[in-house]
């Protein structure tokens, strides 16, 4: 079985927990603490990414609220938290390139790490595996995303 399905050559890990609506992506993580980033639908959008800031380690956050700000040439916006909790850390390679988002959305591209507040009321709220990729499928195709377009060495 493959470990991801896509949508119009958009990357969707199958392991992975998605906010659709937000275009964010949750990994749990074993010591309690969630791994959260942008979805490669999102990093398709936005463009190459010029600067990606997070909030800083210890900032809390609800769910639905920025966890980072992001801007390309095309786009200034939100990263918003699929969850809530207290951000624990960081990915400091954002600060000096960006587009490690675009290369790497699912790995070395994440946003923030998190320890949640709230975490099974919230996963409940999102979907993983075959049904994220079709609510995926039908957001993309209702609301005619382009396809994505992956830099040489895209990794998922």
């Amino acid at each position: 079985m493959a470990d991801h399905s896509e949508v119009r050559g958009c990357a969707l890990p199958l392991d992975l927990h998605y906010s659709v609506g937000d275009h964010t992506w949750v990994r749990l993580n074993d010591d309690g603490t969630a791994t959260i980033g942008m979805t490669d639908v999102a990093q398709n959008l936005a463009g190459p990414l010029l600067h990606a800031k997070p909030k800083k380690v210890g900032a809390v956050r609800a769910k639905g609220k920025p966890v980072a700000t992001v801007e390309s040439s095309k786009w200034v916006g939100p990263v918003k938290s699929p969850l809530s909790g207290e951000i624990v850390e960081v990915n400091g390679e954002l600060a000096t390139d960006a587009t490690v988002v675009n290369r790497s959305p699912y790995k070395a591209g994440w946003i923030v790490k998190m320890k949640p507040s709230d975490l099974d009321a919230e996963m409940a709220e999102m979907l993983t595996g075959e049904p994220a990729v079709d609510a995926y499928r039908a957001r993309i195709e209702a609301e005619d995303l382009k396809a994505c377009d992956h830099v040489d060495g895209f990794e998922i």
